[in-house]
C-alpha cells in the first residue's frame, strides 16, 4: 500500500511498467465481459488473496494501514505488536508523545509524518466518535491521514462493507489490462466499480494486489505464464514497444 503526504496520495509517475499510448478501442459491453473473465481468473488463481496486515479490530487495521504507506506489509507487521501493546486503543494513542511513537514506528519510514497522522487520527476518533472507528466512507475520510484508499481497506476488511482499494498494484494492473485509461486513483476506482460487482470489490482488490506481487510485477511482468494473458492487451503493447526500441 504505497502512498505519500496524506498517506493516500498516488502520483501517476509512481505507476511503473506500462507503455504510453492510447488503449485499443473497445465497446462498453465487450469491456464488461472481459472484466468479468479477468475477475473470474484472478479469483481462481489467487484464491488465497487477503489483507496481509495483522490486526484484530478496526483500530489496529487503521493504524497498520497508515503505517503501510511507502512500506511493506511485512515490515509493518513487525512493528505493530509493540505499537499495540503500548497504545492498545484510540484513547491511549491520542495521548502519545510524538518522540516515543516515532521510536516505535521508525522502521516503517516517514515516521515523523506517520506519527503525526496516527496521533491526529486517534484524537479525532476520541473527540468525534466516542473512541470507535467510524464505519462509513464519509466519516473515515475526515480523519487525519485517511483518504479513500485507506478508508476502503477499513470498510472492506474490518466492517465487511465492499470497498475497492486502488493502490499502486491495482492502478498498474487495471491500466495494463485495459480496464481503465485513468491515472488518478479516484477515477480508477470509479471506473472499476462500474465493471466489478459490488459484492466482489474487496476480494477483487486483494486478488489484483496478489497478482501484482506474484506475476504482473512492475518491471518484469511474467506475461508468458500469466493466466490473464488471453484477455490482456499489455503483452502486445509491450512487444510493440520493444520492437520500436530495437528499431
Amino acid at each position: 500500500m504505497v502512498s505519500r503526504g496524506s498517506m493516500d496520495f498516488l502520483h501517476p509517475g509512481s505507476i511503473l511498467g506500462y507503455p504510453a499510448g492510447p488503449m485499443p478501442r473497445e465497446s462498453k459491453r465487450a469491456l464488461s465481459f472481459r472484466a468479468q473473465r479477468i475477475r473470474k481468473v484472478l479469483f481462481e488463481t489467487h484464491a488465497d488473496a487477503h489483507c496481509e496486515l495483522d490486526y484484530t479490530d478496526a483500530f489496529e487495521l487503521l493504524c497498520a494501514t497508515l503505517l503501510s504507506a511507502q512500506c511493506t506489509d511485512k515490515v509493518v507487521n513487525t512493528v505493530t505488536p509493540a505499537l499495540f501493546r503500548r497504545f492498545p486503543d484510540a484513547s491511549q494513542l491520542a495521548k502519545a508523545r510524538p518522540s516515543e511513537l516515532e521510536r516505535i514506528i521508525r522502521p516503517t519510514g516517514f515516521y515523523k509524518n506517520k506519527a503525526k497522522s496516527l496521533i491526529g487520527m486517534a484524537r479525532a476518533v476520541v473527540e468525534r466518535h466516542e473512541e470507535q472507528i467510524p464505519d462509513t466512507m464519509e466519516e473515515l475520510v475526515k480523519l487525519p491521514g485517511v483518504g479513500r484508499k485507506t478508508a476502503n481497506v477499513i470498510l472492506g476488511n474490518a466492517f465487511d462493507t465492499p470497498g475497492l482499494v486502488v493502490d499502486t498494484h491495482v492502478a498498474r494492473l487495471s491500466q495494463r489490462m485495459g480496464l481503465t485509461q485513468q491515472k488518478d486513483p479516484v477515477r480508477i476506482e470509479r471506473e472499476l466499480m462500474e465493471l466489478i460487482p459490488e459484492e466482489d470489490w474487496t476480494q477483487f482488490s486483494h486478488a489484483m494486489i496478489f497478482h501484482g506481487r506474484r506475476i504482473c510485477t512492475a518491471r518484469n511482468p511474467a506475461c508468458e505464464g500469466c493466466p490473464i494473458f488471453p484477455d490482456c492487451p499489455f503483452p502486445k503493447r509491450r512487444t510493440r514497444k520493444t520492437r520500436r526500441r530495437k528499431a
